[in-house]
């Protein structure tokens, strides 16, 4: 996802800098050049410097990111050194409240947003100039590949729907055409680089798509407000900010430090992290969060991952289950060199790939590889709460040697009533003693194995080829679309 949003937005300082060399935009790339190398410089020297002295994990990519985004919130230093201030000073807002504005390491606010906040207390708000119809197509590029690699399309409507309807009442009581305010929605204001870029930052917004849901319409009504509440009148950035405490107020709060136990190598290239935690890991089985790994040289993917956390609440160990292969990134290189008692950061909780409320609702279980490990957490769950649910699991791999976890499959196969399916993708004649089935999962072999399938809700955790595969088996098979459940975060 940061990959994403890293390209994304290099590509939109692209583009702005050839329209200012046609001369589209109101200033020339030479101080499009000084604002760049600024904000980077200056993000980049702060960043450092605070990590030092807090002595906190560093996000490599993350103090790139902000600082791109603060080149298109303010103008660039077209009057010299007293121009250049401004922007200086913004950066370094920006990763000071990384640092500062924390409760138990967690930040609260999105860092640019909070940055132009203060800075128009200090009499030099933001202009968002990103906001220009020279860019428009380019945002909105951008904007869409963002909101299509991280999935939060009910997030990007909910805010959009809002402001559009509030904005059109409003336009409504001044007598302006629905047209002219639409255009100048989308024109003029910095709606789609908004919606798609700060909206969606993953740190600042609740863990779960109802509270974004409620997130998105809290951040809207305020983006479109178009009155003052006493003296403050609400700018995007501040609309943010009043998003950022409500995410703060619903979210996980916690950011714990990790030491670890022991590595199990489950197979030629799986590998099972057992930690210790600092403190007490409040979560449900089967969400997932970020680890921040932070190691040299880390690659364009960063020193960040989310994962599913295979281990279940009411075990003491945190468990990471993940696959590693020869060409690997940094990261995952970086957990294969990690030795006992090493550290690494675990904050973000969140997702709704959790059992329904409904303890006699009927499941099915579809983990592709490595995806069982969310499933790992479920049963894991269930057999030390002793609760028993009507499950099928079927867990398909392309390697015999890939069926991990099978300690806790049989244990809820004896104790909850588990009904286990293994899945080969291709015909292994070695594997005498594999006892599943061959291929994928077909309509045919749901349909067999599973007769009452219309009744149940299906939960998909694995690549995004497997989760796609499945979901248009479950479309063919007439699974309602309500009745399935992914289990996808980004950087899968």
């Amino acid at each position: 996802m940061y990959k994403t949003i890293l390209y994304g937005l290099i590509l939109l300082i692209i583009c702005a800098f050839i329209v200012s060399f046609i001369g589209n935009l109101p200033f020339p790339p030479l101080f499009l050049l000084f604002s760049l190398v600024t904000v980077f410089s200056v993000c980049f020297v702060s960043n450092f410097v605070l990590a030092k002295i807090f002595k906190a994990p560093t996000n490599s990519e993350s103090y790139i990111i902000t600082a791109l985004i603060l080149f298109f919130l303010f103008l660039p230093p077209t009057n010299g050194i007293s121009g250049i201030i401004p922007l200086a000073l913004a950066s370094f807002l920006a990763m000071t409240s990384k640092y500062i504005l924390t409760i138990k390491k967690k930040h609260i606010f999105n860092p640019a947003a909070i940055s132009a906040v203060l800075m128009t207390f200090l009499g030099f708000g933001a202009s968002w100039w990103v906001a220009t119809p020279v860019m428009l197509p380019a945002v909105f590029i951008v904007g869409f590949l963002i909101i299509r690699k991280v999935r939060k399309f009910s997030l990007f409507f909910t805010f959009s729907t809002v402001v559009v309807i509030e904005m059109l009442i409003f336009g409504f009581t001044y007598n302006l055409l629905p047209q002219k305010v639409l255009t100048q929605l989308f024109l003029s204001w910095p709606f789609m680089f908004f919606a798609s870029i700060m909206l969606t930052e993953p740190l600042t917004m609740p863990p779960t798509r109802k509270l974004q849901v409620l997130y998105g319409t809290l951040v809207g009504f305020f983006f479109a407000f178009q009155l003052p509440l006493g003296p403050i009148f609400f700018t995007p950035e501040l609309a943010l900010i009043a998003g950022n405490i409500f995410s703060y107020l619903v979210g996980s709060k916690q950011r714990v430090m990790l030491s670890l136990e022991r590595v199990d190598k489950l197979s030629s290239t799986i590998y099972n992290y057992r930690f210790r935690s600092s403190e007490k890991l409040k979560f449900k089985a089967g969400q997932y969060a970020e680890w921040t790994l932070p190691h040299k040289n880390p690659d364009t993917r960063g020193n960040r991952r989310f994962f599913t956390i295979a281990s279940s609440p009411t075990e003491d160990e945190i468990l990471l289950g993940v696959r590693i292969g020869d060409d690997g990134s940094s990261f995952k290189k970086a957990l294969l060199n990690l030795k006992v008692h090493d550290k690494i950061s675990l904050g973000s909780l969140a997702g709704d790939f959790a059992l329904p409320g409904e303890t006699d609702k009927k499941l099915v279980f579809l983990a592709g590889g490595i995806g069982i490990t969310p499933f790992r957490s479920i049963l894991k769950y269930l057999i030390d709460k002793n609760e028993k649910r009507d499950i099928v699991l079927f867990h398909s791999c392309s390697n015999g040697n890939d069926f991990v976890y099978d300690d806790v499959i049989h244990d809820a196969e004896k104790k909850i009533g588990l009904q286990m399916h293994c899945l080969l993708s291709e015909k292994d004649d070695a594997l005498k003693e594999f006892k599943g089935k061959f291929g994928h999962l077909t309509f045919e072999m749901l349909k067999q194995t599973v007769p009452d399938y219309k009744k149940r809700v299906f939960y998909i955790s694995g690549s995004n080829v497997m989760v796609d595969m499945s979901k248009k088996t479950l479309k063919k098979a007439g699974v309602k679309k309500s009745n399935i459940r992914t289990d996808y975060f980004s950087g899968y």
